[in-house]
C-alpha cells in the first residue's frame, strides 16, 4: 500500500478538519505534511531557491505563496525519496474525492513506471495525447502538453528523484515547472475522469491567489497566450525527440 501525503498549511485552520478527513479516508498509510508558510519565510535568503534560468522565461513575478507551494511539493517528493517507497499519492488539503476516484487511482497504479508522474486533475486542461490504458470511461493518457494544477498526483520514486534534481532552483510555479518535460524528463501522465474536485471556496478560499489590479490583469491576459504557445512548442518537440 502506498503512502498518502496531505499538504496542509497549519495556519489555515478552516481546512484542518477537511485535511484530517482525507487522512481518515486512507487510514494509517496517510499523514499530514506541513506546508511551507510563505508569510513566515525569512527575508534573508528568501530568493535562495529562485533563479530565472529556463526558456521560455516565465513572464510573471513569483509570489511568496507560489514559492512556498513549490517548496511544499518538493518536501513531499523528498519525503517519498527518504522513506524509500515505490510511489506516493500527494493531495492538497482542499480536494474532495468522489466515488470514481478509486477507479482512477487503480488505473494509475496498474500502469505506472518508475519514471511516471500521474496527474488526477480537477479539470481536463490537457490537449489530446496517446491513450495508454482505460477502464470503462476512465482513461490514462500521455498528453502533448501537461495541464496546470497540482491538487492530486501519483508520484513514483524515480519521478520524485528527477523532479528534485531539476528543481534545486526554479523560476515559476510548481505546475508550470511540471509542464517542462524537456527539463525534468519525467513521464507526466493524466487520468480522466479523476473524480477529484476542489473545495477551497467552502474552506476559506485560496491560500495562493490574490486579487489583481486591472493593469496586472490586462498584462497577464496579453502575455499568457504567448507564453503558453512557447511551452506548447517545446512540449511537442520534447515528445518527438528520441
Amino acid at each position: 500500500m502506498i503512502p498518502v501525503y496531505v499538504i496542509h498549511l497549519q495556519r489555515a485552520v478552516s481546512r484542518r478538519a477537511h485535511a484530517e478527513m482525507l487522512c481518515r479516508r486512507f487510514g494509517t498509510r496517510s499523514e499530514i505534511v506541513p506546508a511551507v508558510d510563505g508569510t513566515t519565510m525569512p527575508k534573508r535568503g528568501f530568493w535562495a531557491k529562485f533563479w530565472p534560468f529556463q526558456f521560455p522565461p516565465y513572464p510573471f513575478g513569483l509570489r511568496r505563496a507560489e514559492i512556498a507551494t513549490f517548496l511544499s511539493h518538493r518536501a513531499c517528493w523528498q519525503r517519498l525519496v527518504d522513506d524509500g517507497h515505490a510511489a506516493a499519492l500527494i493531495l492538497e488539503d482542499d480536494v474532495e474525492l468522489g466515488d470514481g476516484f478509486d477507479r482512477a487511482l487503480a488505473l494509475v497504479q496498474g500502469h505506472h513506471t518508475d519514471n511516471s508522474f500521474s496527474r488526477l486533475p480537477v479539470k481536463l486542461r490537457e490537449e489530446s495525447g496517446s491513450i495508454l490504458a482505460s477502464d470503462g470511461d476512465t482513461s490514462l493518457s500521455r498528453p502533448h502538453m501537461v495541464g496546470l494544477g497540482m491538487q492530486a498526483q501519483f508520484v513514483t520514486q524515480g519521478a520524485a528523484r528527477q523532479l528534485l534534481a531539476a528543481s534545486a532552483s526554479f523560476d515559476r510555479p510548481v505546475d508550470a515547472f511540471l509542464q517542462m518535460t524537456w527539463l525534468h524528463k519525467v513521464d507526466v501522465l493524466t487520468v480522466w475522469p479523476s473524480d477529484v474536485t476542489e473545495t477551497s471556496g467552502t474552506l476559506g478560499g485560496s491560500t495562493i491567489h490574490r486579487p489583481m489590479s486591472k493593469p496586472e490583469r490586462l498584462y497577464r491576459n496579453l502575455v499568457r497566450p504567448i507564453y503558453r504557445y512557447a511551452v506548447k512548442v517545446k512540449s511537442l518537440r520534447a515528445r518527438h525527440d528520441p
